[in-house]
């Protein structure tokens, strides 16, 4: 039986086979580099690890090390060995089999559409408020926003990816341009006014501080294996992955270090706490007043880079989650219609539109939750997001040692340093992350501060009972849509066909 599973999980069904046809090759090297600082350089929540102070950057360090560089290497392997398009459930589907694969990438898929409803349109919402130009919460203004941030969003991961890839380009241009003239504009700052340097003592690392962090900074480091959603439209992917997947590792942490310490040496930590939204362009605010009047018109250009920003790195994760979506849904977990690939512009037309159906959904359930407060709403859903997306990385991570054991000869352009052991090594220590990071994500201040569970690390406004509720009904419901996917693509999987590439 154990035989008969794993050949079968080798094989693609007829109609992914056929739709593989519309797929272009657009994708080089220069493009997935972009791509990835992208997708792993979220502005949206770097208020929250610098609301955290001096431990904040501490533990951004910290997982840059023992969690983001061995991450790296695991998907350097795989994102080069096993090039299928929809790359992790590729992986996943050759390692543990369709039912696995189509379950996970189910939540893979709901992270990202949730995220652009219901925390990146309403970061949106908020820095339109504070620093553009001033309506109401629950106003014609706070809706025609939301609903435009997200729509637009959808239609850009639609067009044909040789238009589409420049997106991400031009949002890792603008992470680049934005947090740069940050830091210069810190230093000049920093001379003619002084910084608010922290103690060393405030450095000092704390249980609390790192199970409250652990889902944010896992959150946002992880977006190494989206371009192998794209497997198949790559130029060169056994050779690119690698290459590109190793010169992240530094980009992305030096993009997050240095705008994360330069508001915690700007920003007093007692005025960073609690303003997760805007603590960023607040810190920008308090910089660009060595320019005098001109600040104010700079911190305005500021926010429209930062929505930009924003918006660019949801079309990334759009065109990546919408991408492996559907091929689990051609590939027998879904249904067969979800998977259908535009003949004109070659992108899984249906998926993105589904995608904004969601993210329509998200946003006005976090609207009513947040009772029309942008703030509210956001602290409420970047949770679930968080949780959503640690939660598939629990099955993806192990499948670097069973694909070792399974295909041991599939060529490998790149195989993580140190052999076996190096192998269990990068498993094991991410795997061990995202346990943790969903864990503390369902329940936060987990054994923080003498209690079991600290209420003072919920989000604001939030009760404990609330919280959980929402977090398992998310569950719960997710897992009721992959089972009912999977029962969808019942006819589709009965149709298996010898794939034309062994490692697809």
């Amino acid at each position: 039986m154990a035989t008969t599973s794993i050949s079968r999980s080798n094989l693609i069904t007829k109609a992914a086979l056929l739709e593989k046809l519309k797929l272009r090759k657009h994708f080089g090297r220069f493009d997935m580099l972009a791509f990835l600082i992208c997708a792993i350089v979220g502005v949206d929540t770097l208020g929250q690890v610098a609301a955290a102070g001096p431990r904040g950057f501490l533990w951004l360090m910290f997982l840059g090390i023992f969690f983001f560089a061995p991450y790296g290497l695991l998907v350097a392997e795989l994102g080069s060995a096993f090039t299928g398009e929809g790359g992790p459930y590729v992986w996943n589907r050759m390692a543990w089999g369709r039912r696995t694969a189509g379950m996970n990438s189910i939540f893979y898929w709901f992270a990202n559409p949730v995220w652009v409803g219901a925390t990146l349109a309403l970061l949106a919402i908020a820095a339109i408020q504070n620093y553009i130009f001033h309506f109401s919460n629950g106003s014609i203004w706070f809706y025609l926003i939301g609903l435009s941030f997200i729509w637009i969003t959808t239609t850009m991961a639609i067009i044909s990816f040789d238009i589409g890839k420049w997106i991400p380009t031009f949002g890792a241009a603008l992470r680049i341009l934005l947090i740069g003239i940050f830091a210069i504009t810190t230093i000049i700052y920093g001379v003619k006014k002084g910084l608010h340097l922290p103690k060393v003592h405030e450095f000092s690392p704390t249980w609390a501080s790192f199970i409250a962090l652990t889902p944010v900074l896992f959150y946002n480091l992880v977006g190494f294996e989206l371009p192998n959603s794209a497997g198949e439209e790559m130029k060169n992917p056994k050779r690119d992955v690698p290459f590109t997947v190793l010169r992240a590792i530094t980009t992305s942490v030096l993009l997050y270090g240095l705008p994360v310490l330069a508001i915690v040496c700007v920003v007093p930590s007692d005025q960073i706490k609690g303003k997760g939204v805007d603590s960023f362009l607040d810190a920008v605010g308090t910089v660009f007043t060595v320019y005098g009047s001109a600040g104010n018109v700079m911190l305005k250009i500021a926010a429209i880079i930062f929505i930009l920003a924003m918006f660019a790195g949801g079309v990334s994760w759009l065109m990546g989650a919408d991408r492996i979506q559907a091929i689990a849904s051609i590939d027998g977990t879904g249904p067969k219609w979800l998977g259908t690939f535009s003949s004109k512009f070659g992108t899984p037309i249906n998926a993105n539109i589904v995608s904004g159906i969601v993210g329509t959904i998200a946003f006005l359930v976090a609207a009513n939750l947040g009772s029309g407060s942008a703030a509210k709403a956001f602290n409420i859903m970047i949770g679930i997001v968080l949780l959503f997306t640690t939660v598939n990385y629990i099955v993806t991570f192990p499948a670097l040692i069973k694909l070792r054991k399974s295909h041991p000869d599939v060529h490998r352009p790149y195989r993580v340093p140190g052999g076996v052991a190096g192998v269990w090594i990068c498993s094991i220590v991410t795997t061990f992350w995202a346990i943790l990071a969903t864990t503390t994500g369902i329940f936060p201040g987990l054994l923080s501060n003498g209690k079991i569970l600290d209420n003072s690390a919920l989000p604001d406004g939030v009760t404990r009972i609330q919280f959980t509720t929402y977090a398992f009904i998310a569950i719960a419901a997710t897992l009721v849509v992959g089972a009912v996917f999977y029962a969808m693509g019942s006819s589709t999987r009965k149709d298996l066909v010898e794939s034309p590439a062994t490692t697809d």
